[in-house]
């Protein structure tokens, strides 16, 4: 974020105003329920952080919006040993990613979640399952048998996120 927040100050007025552009067709939802649209920074920053989590480079430029086909379905496995999340449309779109969000170990009876963290984000039109076992444990440790883990699912383009896929699985 600091990084991006640094280099909004370079961009020429003519790539800030082309930011602010963007910005007035991308609408969120607050805390609240009511809808706004995000400035010119705010657009420059959700775009460029997303394409930093998923690994490409930051752009100067604002880019056309894209929407990625969001998941129709996600099935977990999850046990002590293996921990996977099958998922259609398989594979995904040619220039679509996964975003894989995690929470850490709760307790089965949890309901809600606020707390993801960023586990992996898939190649470009990767086939289902993606098997997260291994960054899962190095982050978090073993799954436990009886705890629930939260996972929130969203597809990617080029800076834009679908629609986020919420699912939670209790440890088998």
């Amino acid at each position: 974020m600091t990084t991006n927040a640094a280099a909004w100050r370079a961009l020429t007025d003519a790539q800030r105003a082309g930011w602010l552009s963007l910005g007035l067709n991308i609408s969120r939802t607050d805390s609240l329920g009511q809808a706004y649209t995000l400035n010119g920074f705010m657009a420059y920053c959700s775009v460029n952080n997303n394409k930093l989590d998923a690994g490409d480079a930051a752009v100067s430029d604002a880019p056309t919006i894209v929407t990625p086909a969001d998941l129709i379905t996600a099935t977990v496995t999850l046990t002590a040993a293996a921990f996977s999340i099958a998922y259609t449309a398989t594979p995904l779109a040619a220039a679509n990613r996964l975003f894989v969000w995690v929470s850490p170990q709760r307790s089965a009876g949890v309901k809600f979640n606020g707390d993801y963290r960023l586990l992996s984000v898939t190649a470009a039109a990767a086939a289902s399952p993606a098997v997260i076992t291994t960054a899962y444990t190095a982050k978090f440790g073993v799954p436990i048998v009886g705890n629930r883990i939260f996972l929130n699912l969203e597809t990617y383009q080029g800076g834009f996120k679908g629609s986020p896929f919420a699912v939670s699985q209790v440890v088998a």
